[in-house]
């Protein structure tokens, strides 16, 4: 098996790599997808939203499958149904078609993502050693989301939309053939919250579709769900969201400042990627290339960070992050229908990229700090959920707030608008670390129980 272990980190994080990639790499093709497909903008919002509410929805229960049926099988079947759902969204001959197959790409992830992390630190006991494994598991991580947007719109340009999906064939194909060499698991005892699963789908569902439709009804609907949801959780042997764990103020504060992250920040990378092509009319590489300032911080600041975060706890990163993010989306008033991508956009893209890259691992780190030790694992695993939930809400928010680029007028000021939506969010943010997350000596105890 030791021989086979760095073959098996490859593996994984190459798994890993490709449910993050899909992420972002879909943003930037989406002007196109739309022309090729007739897809008006609601359909585009659930492209992407179709996977990120499905992964969302599904995480904590795809890492409670895998402790049950064992991890192995798990992230087998995940990367199955991730490769057969890929080649589906390929194919697809419509925009509903592409949305079917991403809802089911987003099921396979949530089965696997959990998983690598899973198969990872069990293929590397020794704590020296799962360090460094972990290291490199978390640099891909971020590596995925940066590389979405650049290499989409290479893929875009040089080999059409649906190259982003056959792409993603061969390499879960290798995947898979990696995991085989994992030992298998044994199951163990315990069980899935299938009602807190379907409660929760419902009522995220429900929302993302409110928000994209203007559906009130959709909208009492997930709130109603979202009740549901939190009666089964109260009531389950086996919640998928043990409630007792919101009692720690600083866990329920990380957690909100983690969908605040998502919210304002995958919002804000769809309606960049609509206006450098919709009102802009630059094309798809040249957006890729625009936006890249922007995604670079995550994987250049993902080290910096974990040594701040250790140093200083993860308050003071947080609050450094979401003001610098905060102060890029004010930045984002300054752009026009006719501003040029260096002089207007570059700037407030990097400062919103670079609040990103201080806050990923810090929200992480404080989520997990403000539990007991053995619960790090489902903290982790919550605050995972709440960024793609609030993402996915995110996306259908800022969506609605700027319209369609056919529109370039309009266009522009619901971009401002949606701008000063995320600034006031992450101020917001900001002012709830401050009171509610412990303070850095606390957090540095908590990291090191």
């Amino acid at each position: 098996m030791r021989d086979h272990r760095a073959t098996v980190l490859l593996t994984q994080c190459a798994g890993m790599f490709l449910v993050q990639l899909d992420v972002t790499v879909v943003n930037v093709a989406l002007p196109t997808i739309g022309a090729r497909l007739h897809a008006d903008l609601p359909v585009l919002q659930w492209i992407v939203d179709g996977y990120t509410v499905v992964l969302a929805a599904l995480l904590l229960s795809g890492g409670a499958l895998g402790d049950v049926l064992g991890h192995r099988r798990v992230v087998l079947a995940g990367l199955a149904v991730f490769g057969a759902a890929s080649a589906g969204c390929a194919l697809a001959p419509a925009g509903s078609t592409l949305i079917a197959f991403r809802v089911a790409q987003g099921a396979g992830a949530a089965l696997l993502l959990p998983g690598t992390l899973a198969v990872i630190t069990r293929t590397y006991p020794g704590r020296r050693e799962q360090a460094r494994a972990l290291g490199i598991w978390a640099g891909v991580s971020a590596l995925a989301l940066s590389a979405g947007p650049l290499l989409g719109g290479v893929l875009v340009s040089v080999a059409g939309w649906r190259s982003l999906f056959w792409i993603n064939v061969p390499l879960t194909a290798l995947a898979m053939a990696g995991t085989l060499l994992v030992p298998r698991d044994p199951p163990a005892s315990g069980r899935v919250d299938v009602k807190g699963t379907v409660a929760g789908a419902a009522a995220l569902a429900l929302l993302v579709f409110a928000v994209i439709e203007s559906s009130v009804v959709a909208g009492l609907a997930g709130v109603a769900a979202a009740v549901v949801f939190v009666a089964v959780e109260r009531s389950s042997p086996a919640p998928m969201l043990p409630l007792t764990l919101l009692r720690s103020r600083t866990f329920a504060a990380a957690n909100l400042v983690a969908g605040a992250m998502n919210f304002a920040g995958l919002g804000t990378i769809l309606v960049v990627t609509l206006y450098l092509q919709g009102v802009r009319h630059v094309p798809p590489l040249t957006a890729a290339l625009a936006m890249l300032p922007g995604f670079l911080p995550l994987s250049l600041l993902a080290p910096v960070t974990g040594r701040l975060t250790a140093r200083f706890g993860p308050r003071p990163v947080m609050i450094s992050g979401l003001l610098t993010g905060a102060a890029g989306l004010c930045l984002l008033l300054r752009v026009t229908e006719d501003s040029t991508v260096a002089g207007s956009l570059l700037p407030a893209f990097a400062l919103v990229g670079a609040g990103l890259g201080l806050l990923t691992a810090a929200v992480v780190a404080a989520a997990v700090g403000g539990v007991p030790p053995d619960k790090a694992g489902v903290a982790s695993g919550v605050n995972n959920t709440a960024r793609q939930a609030f993402g996915a809400l995110g996306i259908a928010a800022f969506g609605a707030i700027v319209g369609s680029p056919a529109q370039p007028a309009a266009f522009v000021h619901g971009l401002h608008v949606a701008a000063l939506v995320g600034a006031a969010l992450w101020l917001a943010a900001a002012a709830l670390t401050a009171v509610a997350v412990a303070d850095p000596g606390r957090n540095r105890v908590a990291g090191d129980r």
